[in-house]
């Protein structure tokens, strides 16, 4: 029996070698998933539209009603946190990340692809990048006022020695939880299916009862991929919520 290590799924690994003095051009797995999810990105909407005008159908089809759904979702989840006038200034971006999230988290699922959002490097570059966003949307509506999110309002200078410097650090950590909680999840996840596939495989690589055995784990395998993608769907809810709460306050200076 031979036993793979359920981690080496996340390894970037190159499908076309391409060298050049001092680059490396090399096509690896990860670069094929964001083809793919860029290709059904693409193919999804053309199909959710008319081709001669590029609007919307009146009666709409299967796609289109998900994708309709959840720009329901996520218009509301962001009327909620943001409010009407704020919040369809941010609306593009927020859905725009929302899509590209569940994009990623979604591709991982299809077999010998990649999963982008399973590597803490792809989830923190995207929380850092809108971390700044924030920030500079902060800085340019509120000026030196931004300071006062570290000095809660009616506290007195004694007792703020002791919040501003929790009030940093927990400011600070905000895009490294956010990161991380998607890294987490995405990975935990796909470890375990993985886990429950090498398990089987093995045991299907016996004879005798181990072998009739190998269906159980493969039928525990159908609810878990099942979970999975709406723990994909999930954890795009989550990131776009908790993008909204800062954005928020930020705005408000909350």
């Amino acid at each position: 029996m031979f036993f793979f290590s359920p981690l080496e799924q996340f390894e970037i690994l190159p499908v076309i070698s391409l060298y050049l003095p001092g680059f490396d051009f090399s096509i690896t797995n990860e670069t094929v998933s964001f083809v793919l999810f860029f290709s059904f990105f693409y193919f999804s909407f053309y199909s959710s539209v008319k081709s001669n005008d590029l609007t919307l159908y009146l009666i709409p089809h299967r796609w289109q009603y998900v994708l309709e759904v959840l720009y329901k979702t996520v218009l509301s989840i962001i009327l909620e946190n943001l409010g009407e006038l704020k919040g369809q200034k941010f609306f593009p971006l927020l859905f725009t990340i929302f899509i590209f999230i569940l994009g990623l988290n979604s591709i991982g699922l299809v077999p010998y692809t990649f999963t982008l959002t399973s590597h803490l490097i792809v989830t923190l570059a995207l929380s850092l990048a809108l971390f700044i966003g924030i920030n500079i949307v902060c800085i340019s509506l509120h000026s030196f006022n931004f300071f006062s999110l570290f000095f809660p309002s009616g506290s007195s200078v004694v007792l703020g020695l002791l919040l501003v410097p929790i009030e940093v650090i927990s400011y600070i950590f905000k895009p490294i939880s956010l990161s991380v909680r998607l890294f987490a999840n995405m990975m935990a996840g796909h470890t375990l299916l993985k886990v429950i596939v090498g398990f089987a495989w093995n045991l299907m690589a016996c004879s005798g009862i181990l072998f009739l055995i190998s269906v159980f784990p493969l039928i525990i395998l159908l609810p878990l991929f099942g979970l999975e993608l709406g723990v994909a769907l999930i954890q795009g809810f989550v990131f776009t919520i908790l993008i909204c709460i800062y954005l928020n306050d930020s705005i408000n200076l909350h």
